[in-house]
């Protein structure tokens, strides 16, 4: 690691204004020990680059996950300032609200006498792979009021109880989606693949909730010892892709005209209030309600699988919560000792409001936010809740997942996809993918390890662990 880069805490590292010229604030981020062995050069760069932008409050911040990405680091958060602040594509990611969610069940690892059977008929059920196409027929109407209302349209259709939609980040619907701002392409990409997986690193997961760390939080969040639970990981499919390209492209010219010197052209922006910058986030906005009902019709898809097979109701099967870990949103939060509305960048970060905060649900106000933590399909998933440092320190955010080590081109220059699969199942875990090259490139070994990641996030304070899930099996895209 760069000798510039000093150490603040067991687990607090920052860098110095001056470390890429131009930096308006540091640059925070959290490693342990172990951690900090795998960080990549580039991602420490990105970091002081995005402390370039104008407007930033505070610090760029990196999450114990951080690796390169486009633009911002991924795991990398930032806040603007309304005023003189701006948007960037680069700090959101091309799969827009890319996002996670987790649903509990009565059952346990006894009533799965047949697990290869029902990751089969999940499989057959909820589509999978690059290109692949719902078996719901939206029309274009339909597709407009996903794209206003989220997930709550997904039930209003049928596909769910009202409490999924209470219980889903920004109610499943984040304000301020502009129709006109999506283009007729993502339109096109996004009619056929509503409720769909995808590919890369989304999964369905069936996990068994193996070790409970906060007895008294798990109760309230509705897990106990031994519960099967469902994980579903996925984002806006070729919608929310094909969004972010048609706007970086526009963006792009817009820091030239507005005169933002940008250290990298992948983080082109736009001050928030130009017309740029506000059409890129009611595109967004669009895009992330999009994936909220792409999630929500998918649970829907499980749910009924479950009830056929196990005999269960569909009540039986509530949704823990739902985390959005790539977005940009207006929130409210202290800057320098007094409440101001900030634009807050979350790239392969995910939100972890503390206790009391409104924006909780009424029936975890008590305990903090949710946060799920998802795995690298042969290791640990973690339930986790927000905390008031966490609110203090990184404008409510914390880590997303395990973090990639190596490239899914490296990947499959390890081990080949039945090698990987042959592993898990010697651990009890069965996959299920399109082809071998999915398996390949998301083996275990290609990501920081899970539970250092959360122990990390816990001892720096931003978030309290609730739970370890084990995975038993897994869907990859």
């Amino acid at each position: 690691m760069n000798e510039n880069i000093r150490r603040t805490g067991p687990v607090e590292w920052e860098i110095p204004q001056g470390f890429v010229s131009g930096m308006r604030v540091p640059g925070r981020f959290f490693l342990s020990d172990v951690l900090a062995e795998s960080i990549e050069d580039g991602a420490l760069t990105q970091l002081g680059n995005v402390a370039c932008l104008p407007g930033i409050v505070k610090s760029s911040f990196g999450m114990p996950d951080i690796h390169w990405g486009y633009g911002f680091p991924i795991g990398g958060v930032a806040a603007f300032d309304e005023t003189e602040g701006v948007i960037s594509p680069g700090g959101v990611g091309f799969d827009i609200n890319c996002g996670v969610r987790m649903i509990t069940t009565p059952l346990t690892e006894e009533d799965l006498t047949d697990k290869q059977g029902l990751i089969d008929e999940l499989y057959e059920a909820v589509p999978v792979g690059v290109g692949a196409k719902s078996p719901l027929r939206l029309s274009q109407k339909d597709l407009t009021k996903v794209m206003e209302e989220g997930s709550s349209y997904a039930v209003e259709l049928g596909y769910g109880m009202t409490s999924d939609v209470e219980h889903c980040e920004e109610n499943g619907c984040l304000s301020g989606a502009d129709i006109s701002a999506v283009s007729d392409k993502a339109r096109k990409r996004g009619i056929p693949q509503c409720g769909t997986l995808g590919s890369g690193n989304h999964f369905l997961e069936i996990q068994k909730a193996e070790e409970i760390f906060d007895e008294k939080t798990a109760e309230v969040f509705g897990v106990s010892a031994g519960q099967i639970c469902i994980m579903i990981h996925c984002g806006s499919r070729g919608l929310g892709h094909q969004v972010c390209t048609d706007h970086l492209k526009v963006l792009e010219e817009a820091a030239d005209k507005y005169g933002i010197r940008l250290p990298d052209r992948q983080l082109a922006c736009a001050p928030l209030s130009s017309k740029e910058g506000e059409a890129y986030f009611g595109g967004m906005a669009a895009a992330a309600n999009y994936a909220w009902a792409n999630r929500q019709f998918i649970t829907h898809a499980v749910r009924e699988i479950m009830v056929k097979r196990f005999g269960i109701s569909y009540e039986e099967m509530p949704l823990v919560y739902d985390v959005a870990h790539n977005v940009a949103k207006h929130e409210t939060h202290e800057v320098n000792g007094a409440k101001e509305m900030v634009c807050v960048h979350r790239k392969g970060a995910t939100r972890a409001f503390g206790p009391g905060c409104a924006e909780v649900p009424s029936v975890y106000r008590a305990e903090g936010q949710p946060v799920i933590i998802p795995g690298s399909m042969g290791t640990s998933s973690y339930l986790l809740a927000g905390t008031n440092a966490a609110m203090q320190q990184t404008f409510g955010s914390t880590c997303h997942g395990a973090g990639r080590v190596k490239s899914r081109s490296s990947a499959k220059k390890m081990q080949t996809g039945d090698e990987v699969a042959a592993s898990l199942l010697e651990q009890g875990i069965l996959v299920k993918a399109p082809n071998q090259a999915a398996i390949a490139e998301e083996a275990p070994a290609v990501y920081k390890p899970s539970s250092e990641v959360v122990k990390t996030v816990a001892e720096a304070g931003l978030s309290r662990i609730i739970c370890r899930m084990k995975p038993l099996g897994v869907i990859k895209g």
